[in-house]
């Protein structure tokens, strides 16, 4: 079978080759409906573009790469002007890991982070340009990463796996949330709980939210069916959660589980800022294990999980991928881990 074209893509959408051009060099200048049926005819016939086709072709690039979507709020992070807020995301801390590991197998790490222009342009943009890459979670949708799965190495972090024939990492986020919410309950005696959760097509938020229901059901709590709050996974999203539950009946919880470390620290500076003590009024809890939690005071209980170490697996499993390509796909399950400090009412050790 012959390798597609860009051709066959204008023939088969009933476009212009300069506008298959367009979808993905600047795909804001085409009609959205247009757009849609190109990388549909593109995903069909297998087609990867020109640029991209060249570069896989010769899989002497040198460099491994990581695509996940930017959820930063330009307005939030306009606001914070000079102050760096002592900001180490978990993006971050994937980075280092596969940096790490990249560069001790002798490879160099191309990041993307943008979603301009769409998925499927982050993965062209990307793909003529490493030998192999790993993609987080939603990033893209399952049939586009197939196309490139074909012509190279990828691996996907985080979320359940959604493709079988895909290499995949994710950690215990449902096991994680579950024992962190019987810690609230047990060894505290907290019973009026409220989960702060993220987007609901975030895999990673809804496993932990499950987790959470989960360990309701177990102590004979109230099970909900959502989140008391579903907000954003930033800091200000953890502080207008906070605003939101102080303004239902009864007021603020005994305790809140934050869906991430990033939304319970902003949380934790909103009850600060109206005279709420943590954790003698609110028990704060977050996910995720980055070094902003053991700074802030009370530091943050959480649930660590290892990011730098699924950074590494990820450049393991394209390196194998590159020497055996037709080697079964596999599925890692990494285990988190508690890390129970002031916030909650914990002495840290």
């Amino acid at each position: 079978m012959s390798t597609p074209t860009v051709y066959d893509v204008a023939e088969q959408a009933g476009v212009s080759i300069a506008t298959v051009s367009r979808v993905y060099r600047t795909p804001d200048t085409v009609r959205p409906e247009t757009r849609e049926r190109v990388l549909t005819a593109a995903r069909d016939l297998g087609y990867v573009p020109s640029g991209s086709a060249r570069g896989l072709a010769s899989r002497s690039t040198g460099v491994l790469g990581l695509c996940f979507p930017d959820y930063t709020d330009p307005e939030t992070e306009n606001a914070a002007g000079d102050d760096d807020d002592a900001q180490v995301l978990y993006a971050d801390q994937v980075i280092r890991g596969m940096e790490r590991a990249a560069r001790s197998e002798g490879y160099a790490l191309l990041i993307s982070a943008s979603l301009r222009g769409g998925p499927s342009d982050l993965l062209g943009r990307m793909a003529g340009q490493v030998d192999g890459f790993a993609m987080m979670a939603r990033t893209a949708e399952a049939a586009d990463l197939e196309v490139y799965a074909k012509r190279l190495p990828v691996v996907v972090l985080a979320g359940p796996p959604e493709n079988e024939r895909l290499d995949h990492i994710e950690v215990a986020n449902f096991d994680g949330q579950r024992e962190l919410t019987r810690h609230l309950v047990e060894a505290h005696g907290l019973t009026r709980l409220a989960f702060v959760g993220g987007p609901a097509d975030s895999p990673d938020a809804e496993a932990r939210f499950h987790g959470y229901r989960a360990a309701c059901r177990d102590a004979g709590l109230p099970v909900p069916d959502e989140p008391d709050v579903r907000r954003g996974l930033t800091r200000q999203d953890g502080r207008e959660a906070v605003k939101r539950l102080a303004f239902r009946p009864g007021g603020l919880p005994r305790g809140m589980l934050f869906a991430n470390d990033q939304m319970a620290v902003g949380g934790m500076e909103e009850l600060a800022a109206n005279g709420v003590r943590v954790p003698q009024d609110v028990a704060v809890t977050g996910f995720d294990g980055i070094p902003l939690g053991r700074m802030v005071r009370p530091s943050l209980t959480t649930v660590r999980q290892p990011m730098r170490r699924l950074g590494g697996l990820a450049v393991d499993l394209l390196i194998r991928r590159l020497t055996d390509r037709d080697r079964p796909p596999e599925s890692i399950l990494l285990p988190v881990s508690l890390a129970l400090r002031a916030s909650c009412g914990c002495v840290e050790a």
